[in-house]
């Protein structure tokens, strides 16, 4: 007798991979709590997230919205000025510092600085620039549009029953005078691009983990009963900062990303990880689920994280469920719920794509 002896069949690779077909591979995750369809469930992250989101929406869970677009806003403006693509208008939020930054400014623990970027005679948000199609008719505008995501931000930590964060990158804009991070560096969608006053940040280990326990303390402080999902997004790097090649870059800041959270999720009873990462990646799935460009995720992809996402929950928690599959839940074909669910990966909105134009030389 040893130690291997005991184990379960989803120890060995052979059996529960290397003699299955990809689309067979199971029992990928174990979760830690059951999500119910009355539960709260708040979104923020990389593009990546917009899926999960969508997803668990479709299904008929709930997705929380704490900032909605006005009343008479088409679908199609409403996606366009990002209502409905986060719980609340934060836009995309790659970096677990800019994570934190957010739950500060939410509880109160710091103020947003007083930076504004013009351009075209318009105001941009230094922290959101792409939020508004063409920025801005005064700072004034700007800063109370921001004033009202920060509050429903703080609502979205306030009150929901489970925050799923995916995590997306590793590199990072600061402000190099007064330490506060940009989702994009500046000059690329708005403002001015300044040397001496932004500084890159590829971070490291130790950093990204005492961020995340810090946003953690804080989401603890504003609600006790808050449990988190961490993902890690599996869309590679649109460029790279670094130095590196950007694939190689794209899996160093991955792989750091996913040892955190897979840390943290050991660690702490709240917290819990889900491999969407592993699900699309991985080399037994052959890059089956990524667009020809090699980078966006193809929807068969999302439904296949979905599917066993679902599937682990049930044979966990609701063995009599377990077989009716990702499409349990699912609006009929043809409803806007549904149209929800069949969201091309040119649907997502990411402010990151906009880095791939300085690499088009052709």
């Amino acid at each position: 007798m040893n130690p291997y002896t005991s184990l379960e069949e989803r120890a060995f690779w052979a059996p529960s991979v290397g003699r299955r077909e990809a689309l067979d591979i199971a029992q990928l995750w174990n979760p830690k709590f059951h999500l119910k369809r009355q539960h709260k469930i708040a979104a923020f992250g990389s593009c990546f997230a917009q899926h999960f989101g969508r997803a668990l929406a479709a299904r008929g869970y709930n997705w929380m919205s704490t900032e909605d677009a006005p009343a008479g806003l088409s679908e199609e403006d409403a996606k366009a000025y990002n209502y409905g693509i986060f719980t609340s208008r934060t836009a995309n939020i790659y970096t677990v510092s800019l994570l934190r930054q957010w739950a500060e400014w939410a509880l109160g623990k710091s103020t947003p600085p007083e930076e504004y970027w013009e351009k075209g005679g318009r105001i941009y948000d230094p922290f959101r620039p792409a939020i508004e199609p063409g920025g801005f008719a005064s700072i004034e505008e700007m800063r109370a549009s921001r004033e009202v995501t920060i509050e429903a931000f703080g609502r979205a930590m306030r009150d929901c029953n489970l925050f799923v964060f995916t995590m997306g990158l590793t590199e990072s804009w600061f402000n190099k005078t007064h330490g506060y991070e940009y989702p994009m560096c500046p000059g690329t969608i708005a403002g001015t691009f300044d040397e001496s006053e932004h500084e890159f940040v590829n971070q490291r280990y130790p950093f990204i983990r005492k961020n995340l326990k810090e946003f953690l303390r804080l989401l603890r402080e504003a609600n006790r009963k808050a449990r988190v999902l961490l993902t890690v997004s599996p869309v590679p790097l649109t460029a790279t900062k670094s130095g590196n090649h950007v694939l190689v870059a794209t899996t160093e800041s991955k792989s750091t990303l996913r040892a955190v959270a897979g840390e943290i999720a050991d660690s702490m009873a709240k917290v819990d990880y889900f491999p969407s990462f592993e699900i699309i990646s991985s080399a037994p799935f052959g890059g089956r689920f990524y667009e020809a460009n090699k980078r966006s995720v193809r929807m068969d992809g999302v439904d296949h994280v979905m599917k066993n996402f679902f599937d682990c929950m049930y044979a966990k928690f609701d063995p009599g469920r377990l077989g009716t599959g990702a499409g349990e839940g699912k609006a009929a074909p043809g409803s806007a719920e549904a149209d929800t669910d069949v969201k091309t990966d040119d649907d997502l909105v990411c402010e990151e794509e906009i880095l791939a134009a300085f690499g088009d030389r052709g």
